[in-house]
C-alpha cells in the first residue's frame, strides 16, 4: 500500500503541461486513448450528467482541421498575415492524438451551470493526469480557435462550447519545471465575519 501510496504521489508531483508544439509522436493507441478517457470520465460530477464530451480528431482529419481554421480566420479577421495562416496550419497538424474538449451544460437543471462547467475542467485535468500515468505527455490549449464561432459550430451542440484543445504525444525535449505559486500566496485560514 505504502509503494502504491508514493506511485500516486510521485505521478502527481511530476505531471507538467507540454507545448503542443513541441511534442512530438506516436499519441496514444486506441486502446491507450479510451483508457486516458476512461480515466477523465472519473470526475467530480454532481447530478451525473456529465456535461463534457471528447471529440477526438484522427490523423487523417487534419487537413480538414487546417481549412477549418483557415475559413474560420478569414472569418475572424480578414486582414490576417500569411504568417497568421501558416500558425493556424501548424496548429492543426501538431503531432500527437488531438482530444477537443467540449462543455456540455445540462440546460434548466437543478445542479447550476458553474458546478457543471467545474465538472468539466475536472475531466480535462483528469485528462492530462491519465496521459501522464500512461507515458505521455500532453497539453491544453485554447486560443482563438476555442473563441471561434465557425469552430465551435464544427466540434458543438447548440448551448455547448469548447473548453480547450488537449494535444497528447511525447516531449520532444526534457520538460522545464516551471515556478508555481508559493502554498502562502493560495492558501489562508477562514476568518469568520464578526456578528
Amino acid at each position: 500500500m505504502l509503494n502504491d501510496r508514493s506511485s500516486t504521489l510521485s505521478l502527481l508531483e511530476t505531471r507538467r503541461s507540454a507545448k503542443p508544439r513541441d511534442l512530438t509522436g506516436p499519441g496514444p493507441t486506441e486502446a491507450e486513448l479510451d483508457h486516458i478517457l476512461t480515466i477523465a470520465s472519473r470526475t467530480p460530477d454532481h447530478g451525473k450528467l456529465h456535461p463534457w464530451r471528447f471529440v477526438t480528431v484522427a490523423d487523417d482529419q487534419r487537413d480538414r482541421l487546417a481549412v477549418l481554421f483557415r475559413q474560420a480566420l478569414a472569418k475572424e479577421d480578414e486582414s490576417a498575415l500569411p504568417a497568421k495562416q501558416v500558425k493556424a496550419d501548424e496548429f492543426a497538424h501538431y503531432p500527437g492524438q488531438l482530444v477537443v474538449l467540449v462543455s456540455s451544460p445540462v440546460p434548466d437543471h437543478k445542479i447550476p451551470l458553474w458546478e457543471q462547467e467545474l465538472s468539466c475542467g475536472a475531466a480535462g485535468m483528469n485528462l492530462l493526469l491519465g496521459a501522464h500515468a500512461l507515458g505521455f505527455v500532453a497539453g491544453w490549449v485554447t486560443g482563438w480557435y476555442a473563441y471561434s464561432e465557425l469552430v465551435r459550430q464544427a466540434f458543438c451542440q447548440p448551448g455547448e462550447r469548447i473548453a480547450g484543445f488537449i494535444f497528447i504525444g511525447h516531449p520532444s525535449h526534457e520538460l522545464e519545471e516551471r515556478d508555481r505559486p508559493p502554498l502562502d500566496v493560495v492558501r489562508q485560514p477562514w476568518a469568520p465575519l464578526a456578528p
